[in-house]
This record gives C-alpha cells, sequence and structure tokens, in this order.
C-alpha cells in the first residue's frame, strides 16, 4: 500500500494536491487498497521516490501486439510525467522462434538478454530481450516499434513494456520468466520533477498546497516550476525557503520569474534572494500594490500629521488670541458697545488676520513712521480704505479698563480736524489701533523741511493754528467727557488731501470727569514742549496743553525747532528766546523771512502776543482753548479770509460729536501714539489690495 500522507506535491481530495496531474485515488475493492493516477491513463502509484529525485514508480501495463508491430499504449502528453531513460528499459517479452532481430542496425541473434547494448553474447535458449529506452521516447509509449527503432520487431514476440531497470536486476536476473507472468504490469519508472537550486518564494492560496509542519509545503509557480517549503522553514502566512524542481517534461529551458542564471553561461536556474526584483510575476505584482498602498498610506499618514500639525498649532493660535483679547479688555469693551447699539459700528474690532493682510504681514517697506511708543504701517482694508495702523510696543496690563474707555471715547469723536480712530484689534500681544490714513505729511515738515514744489504760506499756517485751536477747544470743552491730549507738538498736527489740520497721537491722551480739573500722572510729553508746571508737579490741565499749543505758534512764527540748535550762549530753549526777544523788542529780528513777507505786523504782532499769554509760567494766567481758538478766528478775519470761510471754520469749533459716556473711571489711557514720522508721506508706489482686487 502506498503511504500517501506525506507525499507532496500528491494527495488524496480535493485541496490536498498541487494540480490534477498529481491527484491520487483509492481503490478499496480488494484486498488491499490501491493508489491510483486518474491524471495519467489511471496508471497505478507504487511508489513515490525522493521529493528531491522527482520520480514515481508505477505499475506499467504490458502492450500486447497481437500479431501486429503497431498497437495503442500510455500517453502522458498533457501531464508533468515522462518516462525516465535512466532509469527504464525496453522489453520485448515471449519471442519464443526468435533467432535474430535487427535493432540499430546490429544484428541479434539467438533471442538473449543485453541489458546494456541489446546485443546477445550468448545462445542460452532466453525468450526475451531488453534494451536502453530511446530518447525519442518521452510522453508516449505505442508498440510501433519502427518508430523506435529501425526495423521491425519480429511478430514472434508478443508482447512489449517499459520496465524498471532495478527491478530486471533484482527479480528478472533470478527468473527469467518473471516477465510473462507478470500478467497485470511491472514496475516502471516515471520522472515528474528535476532539482535546479534553492528557491524563496510568498504563499498565495490558489497555488499553494501545504501539509503539516515536518512536510511542509509545494508552491507552483510559473509553468514548469515547484519551490518546495522544506520542513523547518514553513511559513503559514509568509515566505518559504526551499527546493526548486523544475517539472520534467515541460519548457525548463528558461528560468522561471524570480530565478537567474549563475554563471553567465550555466544551463542551471538558480534561486532568487529575498528581494522583491527576483520574486515571480504575481509576487512582483502583489509587492508593487503593497508599495504603493504603503506608500499612499505614508502619504495618507504625512498629511494627517501635516494636518494634525495645522491644527493643534491653529487651537493654540485661537488660544492665544483668546487670552490676548481677554486680557486687553476685548471683553470689556463688547459690554461696552453692546450696551450702546447706536454706536456699534463706530467702534469696529478687527482680527489680527484683517491687519495682517492690510499691512502685507508688517512688511517694512510699509512703515510710516517710528516713535517711542511704536511703530506706524499703512495699509488697505478689504473695502479698499486706506489706513494707519499702529502697533504699540507697550501695553500697561493695570489700565486696561482706562484703555477700553478711551478707546470707545475716541472711536466716537467726529471732528473734521481731528484723526478719527476706526477701531482696534485686541488679538494680539499689544493692542493695535487703526486711524484714517492722513496723506501729506506733519505741520513740522513744512516748517522746518520746506517743499520748495508746496511752499507753505502765512495764511495757510494761520489756517492751520485757527483749525488746531478748533480741535483742542473741542476736546477740552465741546465733548461731553473732556479729553487732554497731553502731547500737542507740530508732528502731531497732520495734513490732508486739502491740506487741513489733523491733530493726532492720542497715545498719552487722558479723558476726565466734567468736574475735575487736573489729573496726576507721570510726566509724559516730548522734550520742549511740556508744560513746566506740569513738569514740576506733575499735575496735568488742560493750560497744559494750551502751553504746547503756544510753543507751536511760535514755531510758526520763527520757523525754528523747539530745541534750538545752536553753540552760542543763546538760550536753546525756543521759548526761552522768543519770550527774551519780545522783552527786548526784538521779535521782528528772529521771525521767519516767509512770515516777515507775508503777513501783515498787527497780524504778527496779535499771534506773537496771544502765544506768549500761552506761555505764560502761571497756568491760571494762561487762556482757555476756547479763547485762543476765538482770538486766532479774529486775526484770520482781520487778515481778509473769506466771510463764507469765516463762518464754516467758526462752525468747526463746536461741530464736532461725541455721543457716547465714560465707564466709571476718574482717568483713563490709551498708552498709543500715532503717525510720529519725519518724513512727509505719500501713497505708495505699490499700494495694498483689497480681496476683490486679487
Amino acid at each position: 500500500m502506498w503511504k500517501y500522507q506525506h507525499q507532496l506535491p500528491f494527495g488524496i481530495g480535493k485541496g490536498c494536491f498541487l494540480d490534477k496531474s498529481f491527484e491520487v485515488i483509492c481503490n478499496y475493492s480488494g484486498k488491499y487498497p490501491k493508489a491510483y493516477l486518474p491524471g495519467i491513463n489511471n496508471l497505478e502509484l507504487l511508489d513515490i521516490d525522493s521529493y528531491y529525485e522527482g520520480t514515481i514508480r508505477v505499475n506499467f501495463p504490458i502492450i500486447s501486439l497481437k500479431n501486429s508491430s503497431n498497437a495503442k499504449g500510455v500517453n502522458l502528453l498533457g501531464s508533468p510525467f515522462i518516462f525516465s531513460n535512466i532509469s527504464n528499459r525496453f522489453a520485448a517479452i515471449g519471442c519464443d522462434d526468435y533467432d535474430t532481430v535487427d535493432i540499430n542496425n546490429s544484428t541479434v541473434s539467438g533471442g538473449c538478454l543485453s541489458i546494456s547494448t541489446c546485443d546477445p553474447t550468448s545462445k542460452r535458449g532466453c525468450y526475451d530481450f531488453l534494451c536502453a529506452l530511446s530518447p525519442n521516447i518521452t510522453h508516449i509509449f505505442n508498440a510501433d516499434l519502427s518508430y523506435f527503432y529501425s526495423q521491425n520487431i519480429s511478430q514472434k514476440c508478443r508482447s512489449v513494456s517499459v520496465v524498471e531497470e532495478n527491478w530486471v536486476g533484482s527479480k528478472y536476473l533470478e527468473n527469467p520468466r518473471v516477465l510473462k507472468q507478470q500478467a497485470r504490469g511491472i514496475p516502471a519508472m516515471l520522472d515528474w520533477g528535476e532539482e535546479i537550486g534553492s528557491c524563496f518564494e510568498e504563499f498565495s492560496s490558489y497555488s499553494t498546497i501545504c501539509g503539516d509542519r515536518e512536510n511542509g509545503c509545494s508552491i507552483k509557480l510559473s509553468s514548469g516550476y515547484i519551490c518546495r517549503c522544506d520542513a523547518g522553514f514553513y511559513r503559514p502566512h509568509g515566505l518559504c525557503s526551499g527546493t526548486l524542481l523544475c517539472i520534467s517534461g515541460h519548457n525548463c529551458s528558461k528560468c522561471p520569474y524570480g530565478y537567474f542564471r549563475y554563471p553567465r553561461n550555466s544551463t542551471d536556474c538558480y534561486g532568487g534572494t529575498a528581494y522583491y526584483s527576483y520574486f515571480t510575476r504575481k509576487s512582483r505584482v502583489k509587492y508593487i500594490i503593497i508599495g504603493c498602498s504603503g506608500g499612499l498610506g505614508l502619504l495618507f499618514l504625512l498629511v494627517g500629521i501635516w494636518w494634525l500639525y495645522k491644527f493643534v498649532k491653529r487651537r493654540k493660535e485661537i488660544k492665544l488670541k483668546q487670552k490676548f483679547f481677554k486680557r486687553n479688555g476685548g471683553l470689556l469693551l463688547q459690554q461696552e458697545l453692546s450696551s450702546n447699539e447706536s454706536n456699534i459700528e463706530k467702534t469696529k474690532l478687527f482680527t489680527s488676520k484683517d491687519l495682517e493682510k492690510a499691512t502685507d504681514n508688517y512688511n517694512a517697506n510699509r512703515i510710516l513712521g517710528q516713535g517711542g511708543q511704536g511703530t506706524v504701517y499703512k495699509g488697505m482694508l478689504t473695502d479698499g480704505r486706506i489706513v494707519a495702523v499702529k502697533k504699540s510696543k507697550l501695553v500697561d496690563e493695570t489700565n486696561v479698563e482706562q484703555f477700553i474707555n478711551e478707546v470707545v471715547i475716541l472711536s466716537q469723536i467726529n471732528h473734521r480736524n481731528i484723526v478719527k480712530l476706526l477701531g482696534c484689534c485686541l488679538e494680539t500681544e499689544v493692542p493695535l489701533l487703526v486711524y484714517e490714513f492722513i496723506p501729506n505729511g506733519t505741520l513740522y515738515q513744512y516748517i522746518h523741511n520746506q517743499i520748495e514744489e508746496f511752499p507753505i504760506t502765512w495764511e495757510l499756517l494761520l489756517r492751520i493754528a485757527v483749525e488746531v485751536s478748533g480741535a483742542l477747544f473741542y476736546l477740552h470743552s465741546a465733548a461731553s467727557i473732556p479729553i487732554y491730549h497731553r502731547d500737542i507738538k507740530s508732528a502731531n498736527i497732520l495734513l490732508d488731501d486739502k491740506y487741513r489740520a489733523k491733530v493726532s497721537d492720542f497715545g498719552t491722551s487722558r479723558s476726565v470727569m466734567v468736574d475735575q480739573t487736573h489729573l496726576t500722572t507721570k510726566v509724559q510729553g516730548t522734550f520742549g514742549y511740556v508744560d513746566p508746571e506740569y513738569f514740576q508737579s506733575s499735575q496735568f490741565t488742560e493750560k497744559s496743553d494750551v502751553y504746547s499749543f503756544g510753543v507751536v505758534l511760535v514755531e510758526i512764527l520763527t520757523g525754528q525747532k523747539p530745541i534750538r540748535a545752536i553753540n552760542t550762549d543763546e538760550d536753546k530753549s525756543l521759548v526761552g528766546y522768543f519770550l527774551q526777544a519780545i522783552n527786548e523788542n526784538r521779535l521782528f529780528e528772529i521771525l521767519d523771512a516767509r512770515v516777515l513777507k507775508e503777513a501783515k505786523k498787527e497780524g504778527i504782532m496779535t499771534v506773537a502776543t496771544l502765544a506768549k499769554r500761552c506761555l505764560n509760567l502761571n497756568g491760571k494766567m494762561r487762556p482757555t482753548m476756547k479763547e485762543v481758538a476765538f482770538e486766532l478766528g479774529g486775526i484770520r478775519t482781520s487778515t481778509g479770509a473769506s466771510i463764507l470761510q469765516q463762518n464754516c471754520e467758526e462752525i468747526d469749533f463746536v461741530d464736532g460729536d461725541i455721543s457716547g459716556h465714560s465707564l466709571e473711571t476718574g482717568s483713563s489711557s490709551t498708552g498709543m501714539s500715532i503717525l510720529n514720522s519725519s518724513s512727509a508721506f505719500s501713497i505708495d508706489a505699490h499700494p495694498l489690495l483689497s480681496n476683490k482686487w486679487g
């Protein structure tokens, strides 16, 4: 009985053999069960030799000639099996009257056995002869003797067959009549595989048959090859390292995918390594798919990591903005806006992204001016408005409530000669303020750096003085909540496109209660403009703004800076120099040439006298801004300004509007400044664009 349990690639039952050629069926009808190969003429399977030898032993039928030299035999076409030329012999049986047979053009007499050459050397009355199997016999064995040999065998020979050489040596020589006694067949050897190298393959369910762990698996490769996964290398879900066999009878002249010939001229195939380039075609496709999938997976992983990074970063930015917004008084400002529904649109809360986009991410080319308290950038909002964005350097966290109060108040100021605060951004570390953009520079530039293209006239200077005084009068008296500017100077007086004055820089401004007469604060301001009384007492009053405005009047009259750059023993302070000249009746010696040329003497004396009163060391002796404004207005009338123009400007003294109200605090602080530039402002050569312009 054939022991089939561990003889891969052969097997009994569906799924237990590699393909139909290796299917084995059992016949239990006799005393002992017998194994058959239905794929090759239902030959009885006697034994399977070593897997590495690639041979099996079958019971080969004896073919009767029936008085003919041609009879059908065994056909192995379509299977991996071939007749073994090495292990088999051709047998002619029952040649009783045979005397001389011509085989391969050699005369053979006596009909006696010669296994090696089929050339009998003795006449011992033998009835059979055996010859080496013709190399032409591979898949088909028919009893067409003339096909295999040069001449027909005598018809006296009753039968022919293929017989295993080892069986002949052990059985036939002992009993020469044994061939005739084997009625049901004689043992023959069939080749089905030849070991040609090692292999390293992956499993796939449709091409693999596996036994137990001791016998491993057989893997069918490309046509003509099998890889046996040896015991000890068995991997149920991985790769198999084993022996590569070329299935006999198939086209094994080329190495299968995954194997190479080495050396170059060798005909042997050697197993590939674990590198993907040596895998089979199916393996390569699979690994390409795995590689692509892995690549896509890695790509998705990287995208996921990037998205997660952006998400976490975005969350941190949002939390940081919320932190700054709360610290900078955003909640308080929102509460104030919600309690003044009519003023909600007057104070806009800009986002940090809005202002980053407006200023081209705070590009250095957008800088309009830099001062001690911050930097001012030119920007364009999405609606096309040109604005000035003030980025402060410092923030006083202890005065958040006062700052919000001041923002609300300043944003509601509506006066033609005061720079309009459009809104703010509280999402940044320091608050950002957004003002209307004033294009034509400062009064300081026109006085001290005279521009030939637009020489400033006495009439224009006087008009600017009237407009500034009217704006300060409005802040001090006409507004519902008095505001002290605290930093009046020519550099903070801007000129718009029509050269109208615009008071700016409320960085040190304070709002006060109506019944309050002064503020006690840390001394702040610009040297040369600061009220000496405020400098000594730290108490700022509305008369301190009057003193600073008096210095501006002296600048207009003399054309000199508040601190004179001289190397003589004369007073370096412009105020001291001016007062000394008046006391010595030398006023006209220190006046600016254009003032002397264009102004009337009476007008000059009136303005100089008003400036002297504003510069009185005793604040109580100084005029109020209301008095200053009306006196300057009268001077303009006397110099010939049109009645219509004068009437319009008089209205401006009280025509401003501030409808908001102060929070419950006595003083407040913005801690911000605006437009402190040393050069004339002009529209950029490359203006910022809004979204709708691309």
